[in-house]
């Protein structure tokens, strides 16, 4: 870690507040990783202290984050009241921050300026699909740290538009950001078969899903699909770790006798989930309702045919690029899954599609927008240390 003495005190010195790697994989996990890295890099100008509490996982994910102008500090896991209440506001003062940026929800006091990213606001719209504590939390917070912040970020013009109209926010507040896909990691190709065999799946004939285990993500109706193809039928890979109520996609394969069709897989590492993408014969999506849906993305970069919703930011993403289908209906699936697994000429027109697609979302591009927002907002201030 860089020695705190050594820092130009008139230099501008932000805060990210990285808690969200040390959890579950999930997009904001994903968005964090892959947006900072390249802010680190885009803003030389900028001191930044990232705020962990596994500093190994940022440095072996990209050496972008040990770049003279950052320094990592680890950050103790703590429940969120002690984050938001001591944690982030003790490191804002002793840093000395111009500006902190939060992700969802942003402290109370922060002595200092804030950003805040909020990936979605589906717990107003959907709220049937999340823990109603998060719900009451999150209807109490979130509505707050954008009123209160400088600058909001999101990841859709759906989201966008979502925050804009629920909480009355002004449209030039809020900056989409859309997620974007690592080419390096996610690309078409015969790489890693060896990986994907060893988790007992024969590359190029198994489908693939990705996504936490919870109710929102809808593995029970993708499930039920599943149960309506014929016999012989094609294999299935849930890719996501367990969430709350993962117990009912769970009960499903047992009742459903698809325990030969269908694998889970819960901890898959983010250097092998590349290799799994791209030997999928399909990727299937059939969540209720999404911010963005980053896996979708993910898979159209790597040379897959996408089976998606139509509904929320999913519809956006997709574009023409997708096989749509209604999240609810067990058979329109299960007749895009058929469809798709007989005619190799879908399979190719959609991957096509796909690639070009995942063209169009670059995390460059978004890093330029957080670096050309954080110039705007506190670019003229004096430091903290400087007044």
């Amino acid at each position: 870690m860089p020695n705190r003495a050594e820092r130009d005190p008139k230099r501008r010195r932000i805060g990210i507040d990285l808690h969200v790697v040390d959890g579950i994989f999930q997009g904001s996990r994903s968005h964090c990783l892959e947006l900072f890295s390249r802010v680190v890099a885009l803003s030389p100008e900028f001191d930044f202290i990232l705020l962990v509490g596994t500093p190994e996982t940022l440095l072996s994910f990209s050496e972008r984050f040990a770049l003279p102008n950052v320094t990592i500090q680890r950050m103790p896991a703590r429940p969120a009241p002690a984050r938001l209440l001591w944690q982030l506001p003790h490191l804002a003062r002793e840093y000395g921050l111009s500006l902190l940026h939060t992700q969802y929800v942003a402290p109370p006091l922060p002595f200092c300026t804030t950003a805040v990213t909020v990936h979605d606001v589906l717990f107003e719209s959907h709220p049937q699909y999340f823990e109603k504590s998060f719900v009451a939390r999150s209807r109490l917070l979130i509505p707050l740290s954008v009123r209160r912040s400088a600058a909001v970020f999101t990841v859709s013009e759906f989201s966008r538009k979502q925050i804009c109209e629920t909480y009355s926010i002004a449209p030039e507040k809020v900056h989409t950001i859309p997620n974007g896909v690592d080419r390096m990691r996610f690309f078409p190709g015969n790489e890693g078969q060896q990986e994907v065999q060893a988790l007992g799946l024969q590359p190029g004939n198994f489908y693939l899903s990705v996504g936490r285990l919870e109710p929102r993500k809808n593995h029970a109706t993708l499930l039920r699909a599943w149960a309506q193809l014929p016999r012989p039928r094609p294999r299935l890979a849930i890719v996501g770790q367990r969430h709350f109520m993962y117990r009912d996609a769970l009960d499903i394969v047992r009742d459903m006798r698809l325990q030969g069709d269908v694998v889970m897989l819960e901890q898959v590492s983010d250097a092998c989930l590349p290799a799994i993408y791209r030997h999928a014969k399909g990727f299937v999506y059939c969540s209720w309702a999404e911010g963005f849906g980053m896996p979708v993305l993910e898979a159209m970069a790597s040379g897959i045919p996408v089976i998606c919703s139509t509904n929320t930011a999913l519809s956006e993403i997709c574009a023409d690029a997708a096989l749509g289908i209604e999240p609810g209906n067990p058979s329109e699936i299960a007749a895009a899954v058929g469809s798709l697994d007989l005619q190799a000429g879908l399979r190719e027109n959609l991957s096509r599609r796909g690639l070009r697609r995942a063209e169009d979302f670059n995390w460059d591009n978004s890093a330029r927008i957080v670096r050309d927002v954080y110039l705007d907002r506190i670019g003229s201030l004096p430091s903290a240390h400087s007044k």
